[in-house]
């Protein structure tokens, strides 16, 4: 496609700060809908104080997966940081407790939609027709997937916005008709409702608040400047959860305060609805005793019912995506069969990984139909997840001492011994590993479904890197692309180096008739190089403009193909340098660069020569070097 047709394509705009933050509360908001019962389940009366202080671990968890992402812009969270920290290994074990809660993120997901749809059929709140309504949600999303269809990303952001509207306005009512701190006090029964045994179980539990904390670190592909857009949209994120969590409990508590039923201290929000409680569905039980009456209240039902299910229908479709998307990263690695990174022939989709980890292992932790047992189940994988995710970003500080600059520092540290150590990650690497020794000991049939699936993930991993890769446990191993005519089956992950010029665009045509075919996606890379004399982060608005303007025209060339390119731009001292940085970090497949046209004066062509040498002496894939049609005249 000539550059001269490129510049009458419309340009669209990438994921900014506004974008992430509200894709990232649409999942990581859903879990109110279900968190809220769970948790009043132990917490009773010192559930504020229980999301409190989950609010607090969260914010420091944030912290860890901001710097970590913007490190490492690849989607794969925890198990990304640890591979580049330790060894393949840890990161195994990091993945395959995200697979974890993938597994359970769809399964509690899609066991409450029913719940809120109760509004229009009351069975669907009990068994078994919520652990059926449930099934179903996982069957219809796991076919859909399968055949392709894709998330409307545009209608995901305006739920999540309607939702973090939704609850400050029940937040507002709740303060304005029943708030009651009296009541509030009333309800604590120190030692007694709750045990203290169960005040310590409630603190995990309540980090099922933060279910898809992961979404940011996997849009941070999209994002064109990770290093900016990236903390911003954790920060957001962590104080619009933390302000809901902190607020929407102390309203619930004084309109479902603690009392006295059938001989115990308890709350509705804790009892099942066979006991007439709302811990299937807190917020409708909220809703049903906020102070309001009539046709208002029955309008205000069915809202919530249907965007509370509308929520958590596509929460439990993102666990599916993950699930897919953990697994294919895994397999890339050689941590598993390289069978679960094949694509369907027809529909260019992984099916194995989806029907077994996000449509058979989900079903079969639905079936008990114990909300209890699953929200334990998602708390032992996420606060082990976690709490690697702190320890990898502790050990890259230790690496990275000798780095002088860095383009993302997450804060409180502390300077010692060469070292800025991370207080955030080691604090909060302290308390998600005391959560999770807590669930561990604490409850029995969590604590063996989850060392199961840990040392079997474990025991699987040792056999097949040993018999079948023949490489170390800690060695990190990718999967071999493929040739002939799989070749272009095998490169899913492409980066094209942008540049203004004809080389850069024949590049580009290249990358996208290897992508068009098999649903690849491809990095358009803008390199800003900074003089040492200046700081990286200084003004540099003239170039900054053009520079954008090359990365949407790359964006829109992509769309005219049917493939979808990521656009990214980095300051930098070498071009070349972080073009091999940027492919280490995004596990890159291929890097196609183009040759300079002869118009290039000679100094030009100096500087992209050297650009092209220092990537194909250290690139940490292949490279495929294009040369130059002549220019098309304008």
């Amino acid at each position: 496609m000539p550059s001269r047709r490129r510049r009458e394509v419309e340009l669209e705009r990438v994921l900014g700060t506004p974008a992430l933050f509200a894709t990232a509360y649409g999942n990581v908001g859903s879990s109110i809908y279900y968190a809220l019962g769970l948790t009043a389940v132990y917490a009773l009366g010192l559930t504020p104080l229980v999301f409190l202080v989950a609010g607090i671990v969260f914010a420091m968890t944030a912290a860890t997966y901001a710097e970590g992402t913007v490190l490492y812009p690849e989607a794969g969270g925890s198990s990304s940081f640890a591979r580049h920290a330790f060894d393949e290994i840890i990161s195994f074990g990091a993945a395959w407790a995200q697979m974890l809660v993938y597994v359970v993120t769809v399964a509690t997901s899609a066991f409450f939609v029913p719940h809120y749809l109760s509004v229009f059929w009351e069975p669907l709140k009990t068994n078994p027709w919520d652990i059926i309504a449930g099934a179903l949600v996982i069957v219809v999303l796991v076919t859909l997937n399968i055949v392709g269809v894709q998330e409307a990303a545009k209608l995901s952001i305006i739920l999540a916005v309607v939702d973090f509207g939704t609850q400050v306005l029940l937040v507002l009512l709740g303060f304005f008709l029943i708030f009651s701190p009296t009541i509030l006090v009333d309800n604590i029964h120190w030692g007694v409702a709750p045990t203290w045994s169960n005040l310590a179980l409630a603190v995990p539990v309540a980090m099922l608040a933060y279910t898809g904390v992961e979404t940011v670190s996997n849009l941070a592909e999209e994002a064109r400047e990770p290093s900016r857009s990236v903390p911003d949209a954790y920060k957001l994120v962590a104080a619009a959860v933390f302000a809901i969590y902190l607020t929407l409990p102390l309203i619930a508590l004084s309109a479902l305060p603690v009392k006295m039923i059938n001989g115990e201290l308890t709350t509705l929000l804790a009892l099942p609805p066979e006991e007439g409680g709302y811990a299937n569905d807190p917020i409708l039980g909220l809703v049903e005793n906020i102070g309001i009456s009539g046709s208002l209240l029955r309008v205000l039902e069915i809202y919530v019912g249907i965007l509370a299910a509308t929520i958590l229908f596509i929460a439990t479709n993102a666990g599916v995506i993950g699930a897919s998307r953990v697994t294919y990263s895994m397999a890339s690695y050689r941590q598993i069969p390289e069978v679960f990174r094949r694509l369907h022939p027809r529909f260019k989709t992984p099916i194995l990984p989806l029907i077994l980890f996000a449509g058979i292992a989900p079903i079969l932790i639905l079936l008990p139909g114990d909300v209890n047992f699953v929200g334990t189940l998602y708390s032992f994988g996420a606060t082990l997840s976690f709490t690697v995710a702190h320890a990898s970003l502790v050990r890259l500080r230790i690496k990275q001492k000798s780095a002088t600059e860095t383009f993302y520092r997450a804060r409180p540290n502390l300077a010692l011994g060469g070292v800025e150590w991370p207080l955030f990650a080691i604090v909060g690497g302290l308390a998600t590993g005391a959560s999770f020794l807590v669930i561990v000991a604490q409850n029995p049939t969590t604590r063996w479904v989850g060392l199961g699936w840990i040392v079997s993930g474990l025991v699987f991993y040792v056999i097949y890197r040993r018999r079948f890769v023949h490489a170390s446990l800690r060695e990190t191993v990718k999967a071999p692309p493929a040739f002939g005519p799989a070749l272009a089956l095998e490169y899913r992950r492409l980066l094209v180096p942008v540049v203004a010029g004809q080389p850069s665009d024949d590049a580009l045509d290249v990358a996208c008739s290897l992508a068009a075919e098999r649903g690849a996606r491809i990095v358009a890379l803008n390199v800003l190089e900074v003089p040492l004399g200046r700081p990286l982060d200084d003004d540099m608005d003239e170039l900054e403009d053009a520079a954008n303007q090359e990365l949407d025209e790359a964006v829109a060339v992509g769309n005219s193909y049917g493939v979808r390119v990521l656009d990214r731009l980095v300051r930098a001292r070498s071009a070349g340098a972080a073009i091999v940085e940027e492919a280490e970090r995004r596990g890159t497949e291929i890097i196609v660069i183009g040759t300079p046209r002869k118009s290039l004066t000679a100094s030009q062509r100096a500087v992209f020569g050297r650009t092209v040498d220092h990537v194909l002496r250290h690139a940490p894939c292949r490279v495929m070097v294009t040369a130059a049609r002549e220019e098309v005249p304008t």
